[in-house]
């Protein structure tokens, strides 16, 4: 076997369309709503902190799919 059929075939997805840094602002998007909702000052935090928490889990399920 030559070279070029042991490489693994590289996606044409961007960069910053792969999996991980995504995930990671996923994970991030989900900790932002978690203290939105444990926080004790701001009653419209409060309110979309449900809504953040539901946006970062769904975009976690979808990039999830990604390639790597």
């Amino acid at each position: 076997m030559s070279a070029a059929t042991t490489r693994k075939k590289r996606s044409n997805w961007p960069v910053w369309l792969r999996r991980g840094p995504l995930e990671n602002i996923a994970t991030a998007i989900i900790g932002i709503g978690f203290l939105m909702l444990f926080q004790s000052f701001a009653l419209s935090l409060y309110t979309w902190s449900f809504v953040t928490m539901l946006f970062g889990t769904a975009m976690f399920i979808i990039v999830s799919k990604f390639p790597e």
